[in-house]
């Protein structure tokens, strides 16, 4: 065999992306060393992986699409010879891809993971940050071992344990009428420009919360990217409701924000973790797995302020 497991590794990332640009940044490797891996299987293996569009990317030709499904089951395979080695030594070793809510990914992960792997310094951690949908989907496929999700639309198969809760907030700037309030309803806000976080799933919570009392939001304007959507009201283009709450009240230029209780009961957001129902689990998930339990809870979420978790 004259490839590595490691230039099987760069062909899916590419192959995914659609992107040997992408695929860089996604796994933290230089474009020139995903080149030539690609180069290298595609002379090994004596076919063409990709057709190259200027301009467009990567696309995988029919022969290396059926080359990305074998390379991850290659993948895969050597991956479980870890498993056997710890079960076998008693040891938790190997290689954990773990996905995460892009909301919470930059607050929970770096921690999280790092800590982990402080305590196990024979494993490694590959993350994956994005929405809901992706996360739920790339389980099925058992393209990532867990994911650190909310429970929105778990569907059946996918096993949730739940970790803390998170209820609903207002943000405004810091010269918005409200921002001296005590709290707000969802009546105060109907006639208000919303900038909405506009993700799978996440979207369709926040337009329940208003759906439930009959009330119709006044959305302004969206953005699937939480810091825009943080950043915009800052600089006072209307409210957002959350449920996340960085330690930093301050958008990224500088500004200032003010979270607000939202009046009334409300279904908050319930973080947790998400894997495969009925999946044989390994000692390095499982050991993840009680990990997530320790670092997690209502009085605790690395990177997150604890004050609003208990309104």
């Amino acid at each position: 065999m004259r490839y590595t497991l490691r230039q099987l590794e760069y062909f899916i990332a590419a192959g995914e992306c659609g992107s040997i640009t992408v695929a860089s940044e996604r796994i933290a490797i230089s474009q020139p060393s995903i080149s030539t891996a690609i180069s290298h299987l595609e002379k090994e293996l004596g076919v063409q992986l990709f057709v190259r569009q200027h301009a467009h990317g990567l696309s995988l030709t029919p022969a290396g699409r059926k080359l990305v499904v074998a390379a991850k089951r290659v993948i895969k395979e050597a991956e479980n010879l870890y498993d056997a080695a710890s079960e076998a030594t008693d040891q938790v070793r190997g290689q954990l891809c773990v996905g995460s809510m892009v909301t919470l990914a930059p607050m929970i992960m770096p921690e999280l993971a790092h800590n982990f792997m402080s305590i196990y310094p024979m494993v490694q951690i590959r993350q994956f940050e994005a929405n809901q949908e992706w996360l739920l989907d790339s389980l099925r496929r058992v393209e990532i071992d867990i994911a650190i999700a909310y429970d929105l639309q778990i569907p059946e198969g996918i096993e949730f344990s739940p970790l803390a809760s998170l209820p609903p907030y207002v943000l405004v700037s810091a010269n918005h009428p409200f921002a001296q309030e005590t709290e707000v309803s969802l009546q105060d806000l109907v006639d208000e420009p919303m900038v909405l976080l506009d993700l799978p799933f996440s979207r369709e919570y926040f337009f329940s919360l208003f759906f439930k009392e009959a009330l119709q939001p006044k959305i302004y304007s969206s953005s699937a990217h939480l810091e825009v959507v943080r950043t915009m009201v800052a600089n006072g283009y209307g409210y957002t409701l959350a449920n996340v709450r960085p330690r930093s009240d301050m958008a990224l230029d500088g500004r200032k924000l003010v979270h607000i209780p939202l009046a009334g009961s409300h279904r908050p957001m319930i973080v947790g973790t998400a894997t495969l129902a009925n999946l044989n689990k390994s000692r390095l998930l499982q050991a993840f797995e009680q990990h997530c339990k320790t670092s997690i809870s209502d009085s605790h979420i690395p990177g997150m302020l604890a004050s609003i978790l208990g309104h």
